[in-house]
């Protein structure tokens, strides 16, 4: 499993944008709400599940979306099922460890 990956620097803390690999490029569309799961915004390179995993231990702002991203995410105790919002079947997820 692949994920796609953008780390930046925001207010002097890693920030990490991640998501299947698989929905890079994709439009998400439900009732009035449409979602561009951009390459501007989360496709700077693609790590393997080893990596992102490490990104995730070590970011403090972290914009997930994808089931493979979430899931592992909420393996590591990064977030919470409670935070998860669904649009169209694809779970995104916004941490904040600050």
């Amino acid at each position: 499993m692949q994920f796609s990956v953008r780390v930046t620097e925001y207010q002097k803390n890693m920030m990490l944008n991640i998501c299947d690999a698989e929905l890079l490029g994709k439009k998400i569309t439900q009732d009035e709400l449409n979602i561009h799961i951009s390459e501007s915004y989360y496709g700077e390179r693609f790590v393997e599940k080893e990596e992102a995993r490490d990104l995730l231990k070590q970011s403090s702002i972290i914009n997930m979306v994808g089931k493979e991203t979430i899931s592992l995410s909420i393996k590591l105790g990064v977030g919470s099922e409670n935070g998860i919002k669904t649009i169209s079947g694809i779970p995104f997820l916004i941490v904040f460890n600050m």
